[in-house]
């Protein structure tokens, strides 16, 4: 029978329904390698997608952008979750449609443009200064290569040309200016009182019925949080025990393979002047140029200083205010004609002109480090670190491996895992959706806890890293569980009549305060009418005066004019639910000719800034408005 079956199979039958098989598997095979629909997107603007890779790598960015400025500062937990993506993604909508508007108009991006903001960034900085070596490292902490991210750098200073064009077209007249003094520094002649909540408490016996339609119309506020108690495992890379310090052979050893690490290559620190020429420039144009870079050049032969004929003639904007200057670089960095003329100098000669795709240079070196190897003897101590690191890194992922591998093959216990390897099976106090104390407070160990896994089908967790930064791990399992439930009436009465109370006093304080505020305008005085109650006079204040209430600023410049030497009042609810009556009995407007010039030419630039800003926000406005923009549900990174 068998050997019917294989003869059979060897006929043409066989081979034809083969191939009909195989047909499929190509085809999807082709359409897998073609790519199609292989890459989600969260979002098209105006038919261009922004793909979720792309949008996890902005994520990610803007992480270790806000660790690097905050420093121990920073609060994993803050960066977390959709909140962080939803407003990276809509940064790259408007990225885009800037974009997409700056292409139409035949807006680029120069090289020269690129280089400045990469070099000016502090990511890719050490000791202030540009690290190639950083450079790469963060890059490939994204997952990134240069290309992409200079690609992607690129589109980003394309789509800011059109904010920066329109805060630099903005003009500001004289009157505009004046009136924006006049307003900003007005001084108030200001008096107030404060209504104390406490002066008005009832404590009549409040009626049942009351209590009761309270309590029920608020039913979410007397509520017994869910809340679970734990078990847990923590897997510590710095408490694990990685042997014996490592061998002084072993540290030359890896010495002689890093050597290259420990080598500070020369660096050169250089000025320049440039006269810049357009990509395809025609032969008068490059003429003209030549010419006038000799020009320059004759005016330093005769003795005029580098730094002032840069600041007047040079065409980079990123260093003709520097007096040329462009700092220390090494290379790798520059553009190869310039580097190369920079790097064949002595030190303080002039260069001849030297063309680059940006235009004519002429260059100066200004400072030389020549290259350098660190001793043996003074990086010893960083390689036995490094050493001593990775046997712990190894050990810990070793353990964490197996930590895993055990409580996945027993997942109603952490006690196995716990007798292998050697962990401590600590227990948790009851803690809710809010977390508890330390380890426990991180959100993905809250998560974890609540999860339906963990928290209704009773298993171990998966292994856990709260903090990406530190070689630690939890895993986890549920010990108790209690369900939120509304608390009885009887518990919670004691605080509905307290809350009923307070509220009752704080809306009597208001009526008072309103009746107050009727007697003033109709001629009392304030004085007269506060009774025990103190009148603070803050005399002439400020918009921004730091020893008067926020509050009562707020309220004091709504207030209209006083006029003709009538007071004006009101009265608001203070947040702590006091009463504040204030009075207004003199207005004084900023004088604008009180301002000197570079105080004047200040405020004219912040109020510059402050009208770009807002015609450039209704831009945005109207370009999203009549843009056709598709957005995907964002929540966490698919791929991390």
């Amino acid at each position: 029978m068998l050997q019917e079956i294989r003869e059979r199979a060897q006929g043409w039958i066989a081979w034809a329904i083969i191939i009909l098989i195989t047909i499929p598997f190509a085809l999807w095979g082709i359409q897998s390698y073609l790519g199609v629909g292989a890459e989600p997107i969260v979002a098209t603007v105006n038919g261009t997608e922004i793909k979720t890779r792309d949008l996890d790598m902005r994520v990610e960015e803007t992480r270790m952008r806000m660790r690097e400025r905050l420093g121990a500062a920073y609060r994993p937990e803050l960066f977390e979750g959709a909140a962080l993506r939803n407003q990276v993604l809509e940064g790259m909508i408007q990225e885009q449609l800037l974009l997409q508007a700056s292409h139409d108009m035949g807006l680029r991006a120069s090289s020269l443009e690129l280089q400045g903001a990469i070099l000016a960034n502090p990511a890719f900085q050490r000791d202030g200064r540009f690290d190639k070596e950083t450079y790469d490292r963060m890059l490939q902490l994204q997952g990134i290569s240069p290309l992409q991210y200079e690609d992607s750098l690129r589109q980003r200073i394309v789509g800011t040309q059109i904010q920066r064009a329109l805060a630099a077209s903005e003009l500001v007249t004289a009157q505009e200016l004046n009136e924006a003094v006049r307003l900003d520094r007005q001084q108030r002649r200001l008096s107030y009182l404060r209504l104390p909540k406490a002066d008005f408490h009832d404590e009549t016996p409040l009626p049942e019925e009351e209590i009761q339609a309270w309590y029920e119309a608020h039913a979410d506020r007397y509520r017994t949080p869910e809340r679970v108690k734990l078990t847990y495992l923590v897997l510590d890379a710095a408490k694990l025990d990685v042997g014996q310090p490592v061998d002084e052979q072993v540290l030359r050893q890896r010495y002689t393979e890093q050597m290259e690490v420990f080598r500070m290559p020369e660096q050169r620190r250089a000025r320049h002047i440039l006269v810049t020429l357009e990509p395809g420039a025609d032969g008068a144009a490059e003429a003209a140029a030549k010419a006038r870079i000799e020009t320059i050049r004759a005016r330093l032969v005769a003795g005029e200083a580098f730094a002032s004929v840069a600041q007047e003639v040079s065409q980079d904007p990123g260093s003709a205010s520097q007096g040329g200057d462009l700092g220390l670089f090494g290379m790798g960095v520059m553009d190869p004609a310039f580097e190369g003329a920079t790097f064949a100098l002595d030190l303080g000669q002039l260069s001849e002109p030297v063309r680059s795709p940006f235009g004519y240079h002429l260059i100066e070196v200004t400072e030389i480090q020549p290259e350098t190897l660190k001793p043996f003897e003074e990086v010893r101590d960083q390689l036995a670190t490094e050493a001593s690191q990775g046997s712990m890194e190894s050990a810990f992922y070793d353990m964490a491996e197996r930590l895993a591998n055990l409580v996945y093959e027993h997942p109603d216990s952490l006690e196995p895992a716990a007798t292998t390897l050697g962990l401590s099976l600590q227990t948790s106090d009851w803690f809710g959706r809010d977390g508890g104390s330390d380890l426990l407070a991180n959100p993905k160990v809250v998560a974890a806890a609540f999860s339906d896994e963990v928290l209704r089908e009773g298993t171990n967790s998966d292994l856990i890293e709260p903090e990406p930064e530190v070689l630690r791990a939890i895993v986890l399992r549920v010990t108790e569980h209690e369900e939120a439930a509304p608390k009885p009436l009887a518990e919670v009465r004691e605080e509905i009549i307290t809350t009923l109370r307070d509220r009752k006093a704080a809306d009597a304080a208001q009526a008072a305060a309103k009746a107050m505020v009727e007697r003033l305008q109709a001629g009392e005085s304030l004085a007269g009418l506060a009774g025990s109650q103190p009148v603070t006079e803050a005399g002439l204040v400020a918009r921004d005066t730091a020893d008067v209430p926020a509050e009562i600023l707020d309220l004091a410049f709504t207030l209209p004019r006083a006029a003709d030497g009538v007071p004006r009042y009101d009265f608001k609810a203070a947040r702590d639910g006091d009463a504040l009556v204030v009075a207004v009995t003199e207005v004084v407007d900023g004088d604008p000719a009180s301002l000197d010039d570079p105080a004047r030419q200040g405020a004219s630039r912040e109020l510059t800034q402050v009208m770009g800003s807002s015609y450039f926000d209704t831009l945005l406005k109207d370009m999203a408005f009549r843009a056709k923009i598709e957005r995907e549900p964002v929540g966490e990174a698919q791929v991390r």
